[in-house]
């Protein structure tokens, strides 16, 4: 694809956005649920959303439309496995007919939000028809669907204006208790409604479009100064101190993140203009608006073990594939999240490698940390220690892993890896079979029975473990 025509193709996907957010704040004042039936409030929200695709695609939005209408027909047959395919044929002719290595914003990526969100409703069809729930996670119990979507409201989930473009995925029930106007209903205790009734009458306003904007610029600014691409120079390889080279490589991999952080705080900021994000009250009566939030920026830059990373780096598909695959895969639930990863992402050989890699990396992580960390516990010092050690080894571990995924071609990112004697690869394997790690099930009864046994001591591990951990990956 011609340079120009992605720049063009990005700044509409941009534009568009902007669009989106003026709409939401609309939508909200003038659709609000006090005023405007569910009928109007999916209407409206279906056709700006195909409305912004048009804008943005072309006729290639109509994929949006048959992958959706397709599996509504379908959606008590193995809708997963078609979804699948369906998404990885428009990835494939994406990448080798039309522009392999360009990033662009194309059509397959709000493909890959519907993906999302079909597959999700499908299984939660599932759990909602479930004869015997005591086999449900607490968590599937609450995202359950008890009755089937109907045309619109299906439609309306996966075109609404906020997030066809750039998501984030969200549960059917919390899509539609938003648009109904009660936006916790099926998350909050009796108790707890009761004692919230007066605070839900307030409207707390979003703030996060200056973070969006900021983000765009510090990527705009820095993003050409450490290009990822010179990590595997010849001359950079040759004469650059074995030192030196982490710390380059740390840095080329940290300007291409605000990219991501704009995309993805744009469309948090979308949501929450529109009153979708709204997610209860804390302690103090401050409202919080992380319902759908796709990332934590500060977890993010300073976690100190893999896991962390993950847990706070595009959120909403990480839940996505916790719910679909991880918590109901029998074998090897770990691989096969990764290789399912992969696979969503699209058709570049270097996906797979970064989500290949990052298992072995995810094994090694867990290892130490059930073997190591418990030793530096016993004191602020040692456990300072530690977390400055384990956030330097997390940054250059999700480094090396993720090179792939950016330079996408097989050849470039052995070149990288051969740089490095693969010496993150050996040095993961080697740690992952010599430390003994528990089994996840009883990993999580041990840490269920300690919980139980002294809450007071871990009152948020509590209150996680209470709510079945639904956010957490293992």
């Amino acid at each position: 694809m011609n340079p120009g025509v992605s720049f063009f193709l990005q700044v509409n996907f941009v534009v568009c956005q902007l669009c989106a957010l003026l709409s939401a704040f609309w939508f909200r004042l003038f659709l609000h649920p006090s005023k405007t039936s569910p009928f109007i409030r999916h209407v409206v929200a279906t056709l700006l959303g195909l409305y912004f695709a048009l804008f943005c695609f072309g006729w290639y939005a109509l994929h949006f439309l048959v992958q959706s209408g397709l599996t509504y027909v379908f959606i008590f047959l193995n809708v997963f496995i078609h979804i699948i395919d369906y998404l990885s044929l428009c990835q494939i002719t994406r990448v080798y007919v039309f522009d392999y290595g360009m990033y662009t914003a194309d059509f397959t990526g709000p493909m890959m939000v519907i993906t999302q969100k079909i597959t999700s409703i499908a299984f939660e069809i599932h759990d909602g028809m479930a004869r015997k729930e005591e086999h449900l996670t607490p968590g599937q119990k609450i995202l359950a669907i008890r009755r089937m979507p109907s045309l619109l409201e299906y439609f309306s989930y996966n075109c609404n204006f906020m997030g066809i473009l750039a998501g984030p995925t969200c549960s059917y029930n919390d899509y539609i208790a938003f648009i109904e106007g009660d936006p916790r209903r099926h998350r909050d205790q009796e108790a707890d409604r009761k004692s919230q009734s007066k605070l839900k009458q307030a409207e707390p306003s979003p703030n996060v479009v200056a973070t969006s904007f900021f983000c765009l610029l510090v990527f705009l600014s820095v993003c050409k100064v450490f290009p990822v691409e010179r990590n595997i120079d010849d001359d950079f390889i040759a004469n650059t101190p074995f030192y030196a080279q982490p710390v380059y490589l740390y840095l080329s991999m940290l300007t291409t993140r605000p990219k991501y952080y704009f995309v993805w705080t744009l469309a948090d900021a979308i949501n929450n203009a529109a009153g979708f994000g709204f997610n209860g009250y804390d302690a103090d009566g401050s409202p919080r608006w992380d319902l759908i939030s796709n990332l934590r920026i500060l977890n993010i830059e300073l976690a100190t073990s893999f896991k962390v990373f993950l847990d706070n780096w595009n959120i909403q598909t990480a839940h996505w594939l916790k719910r679909v695959c991880y918590e109901r895969c029998p074998y090897h639930p770990t691989a096969a999240t990764f290789i399912l990863s992969a696979m969503w992402h699209g058709a570049y050989p270097g996906y797979y490698l970064t989500f290949l890699t990052g298992i072995v990396v995810t094994l090694a992580a867990r290892a130490v940390r059930h073997n190591v960390r418990p030793h530096f516990l016993q004191s602020p010092t040692h456990k300072l220690v530690y977390d400055v050690i384990t956030w330097a080894a997390t940054q250059i571990a999700i480094c090396y892993t993720v090179v792939p995924f950016v330079l996408l071609s097989i050849g470039p990112s052995m070149k990288f890896y051969r740089s490095w004697y693969f010496s993150l690869h050996i040095g993961c394997i080697l740690l992952a079979v010599a430390l003994p790690v528990k089994p996840r099930h009883l990993r999580v009864k041990d840490q269920q029975k300690n919980l139980l046994q002294d809450p007071v001591q871990h009152p948020v591990e509590a209150r996680d473990t209470d709510r079945s951990q639904k956010e957490k990956t293992t």
